[in-house]
């Protein structure tokens, strides 16, 4: 189809163009600013992003006349209501691929903050310093680093601290007998944004029977997410890091140094790249 041609097709739609016509754009814009607005900074953010993605394609198939391609996503998105209320919210493998298709065309956002007159690499000190000092203790602790996929759902599970991540901050919501000791601290940036969260518990069979609530809740949030959860066990003291659903188990100090660093240093790099030498990885499907 030429431009002129595609001129013609635009014009004669416009002159068919009627009040209704409006009303409908109006009520349909309304309805999707209203749901991106209830889901910001949730999961569910990402698997919108990634369905609009999707008829974005399917469009762009028609324009180009890919008959294939074109037909294949029609036939996905047809299905509608079905394809989302079975498949989306009760199957979590093909909710992760489409909130992974919903970040792929996210560029990484900036994640280290402000932090007061504390530089970056102090906190990487101190919260190293603090962690090896729990683990030492025996005193169970269960942090969440917050990725591109928002855990705002999660958050409001929990009670409100926005406050500057510290090491005093942490050893101080998890010590024993404490109001916040339980559940999960999420961490934003250097913001440490929620304590005591609630955290989806895995529901794989083959999880080790030695790990505890705290080690099914980090493998939990990290299969529904793409965040990073740090888990020191309150049994041995044994530090481990829960992400895309599998554990890496008994990291040492050099291994929780590289860890931190990459999480705030090298901008969310972290995970399961600081190498075998210095953690032993269990994968838990």
């Amino acid at each position: 189809m030429s431009f002129e041609e595609i001129l013609k097709t635009l014009g004669s739609g416009l002159g068919q163009f009627g009040w209704n016509d409006l009303l409908d754009i109006i009520i349909l814009t309304v309805l999707l600013y209203k749901l991106i607005v209830w889901t910001k900074d949730t999961r569910a953010y990402e698997v919108i992003k990634g369905v609009g993605l999707l008829i974005l394609f399917s469009v762009a198939a028609q324009f180009l006349s890919l008959y294939t391609l074109n037909w294949l996503l029609s036939s996905i998105l047809q299905s509608g209501t079905i394809f989302i209320v079975i498949f989306i919210l009760f199957t979590p493998e093909i909710r992760r691929v489409l909130e992974r298709l919903g970040r792929s065309g996210k560029a990484i956002g900036k994640l280290i903050n402000e932090a007061g007159n504390m530089g970056v690499e102090d906190l990487v000190d101190d919260l190293h310093k603090t962690i090896l000092r729990l683990s030492k203790r025996r005193v169970g602790a269960l942090i969440v680093f917050e990725q591109k996929t928002g855990l705002g759902d999660i958050i409001s599970t929990g009670t409100a601290i926005e406050g500057l991540i510290s090491g005093p901050l942490i050893e101080n919501i998890f010590e024993p007998n404490t109001p916040l000791h339980d559940g999960a601290v999420i961490c934003r940036g250097t913001t440490l944004v929620a304590a005591a969260c609630f955290l989806p518990l895995s529901e794989e069979t083959g999880v080790a029977r030695e790990l505890g609530t705290r080690h099914r809740a980090a493998l939990g949030v990290s299969t529904v997410s793409d965040c990073l959860a740090l888990v020191v066990s309150e049994e041995t003291g044994a530090i481990s890091l829960a992400q895309d659903g599998k554990l890496v188990r008994y990291m040492d100090s050099v291994a929780l140094r590289n860890f931190l660093e990459s999480v705030f240093l090298r901008r969310g790099t972290g995970g399961l790249s600081f190498g075998k030498n210095h953690a032993r990885r269990k994968e838990e499907k």
